[in-house]
């Protein structure tokens, strides 16, 4: 038996489901103004590299799924001042998400702005360490302020990065099967 807990935390349960194998994720205050969220994926850093680069990539597997929410836009010029913008459709209502790339290595770093709040930019920055055919991934999250870390969206990593593994699944099965 599995138990899958839903957003709410309910749990529900299917019999005869493997249970899936889950990389741990890892969100850590650092300090006041810090979150770090740490995960190894299964795949090369180039792959996931692209995942989060590649708009029609990015797309499958950033929504967390059990949010309700649908992604509406997702534009993406990955380079040093280049620009992103995110529009999510939830209920009657839409959000937006966008920023700046400050800096873009490829497969190993990027870190762009987060524009879109009140109370000044956040500054995020991925890592990308390859290890044996895995990558260990870490967003590192820097807020404006104190009060400012308490509406980050870190919480829907965990998710989020769950998805981005089944997309990097998919991937490898596709080039294997080509």
């Amino acid at each position: 038996l599995i138990y899958l807990r839903s957003r709410n935390g309910n749990c529900g349960k299917r019999e005869n489901e493997a249970p899936p194998t889950k990389n741990h994720t890892s969100v850590e205050r650092k300090s006041e103004r810090e979150l770090v969220v740490t995960r190894t994926v299964n795949g090369p850093a180039r792959l996931v590299f692209e995942a989060w680069t590649k708009a029609e990539l990015f797309r499958r597997w950033w929504v967390p799924k059990s949010y309700g929410l649908t992604l509406l836009a997702c534009e993406m010029d990955v380079r040093v001042g280049g620009q992103y913008r995110l529009v999510f459709r939830h209920e009657a209502s839409t959000m937006e998400f966008f920023g700046t790339y400050l800096e873009v290595i490829p497969h190993s770093r990027l870190v762009w702005t987060n524009e879109e709040g009140d109370s000044g930019k956040t500054i995020t920055t991925v890592t990308f360490e390859e290890r044996a055919g895995k990558t260990l991934v870490v967003v590192h999250d820097l807020y404006p302020s104190k009060e400012a870390i308490d509406f980050g969206s870190t919480g829907a990593m965990p998710e989020t990065l769950d998805q981005l593994d089944e997309l990097l699944a998919s991937l490898r099965s596709n080039t294997e099967t080509t």
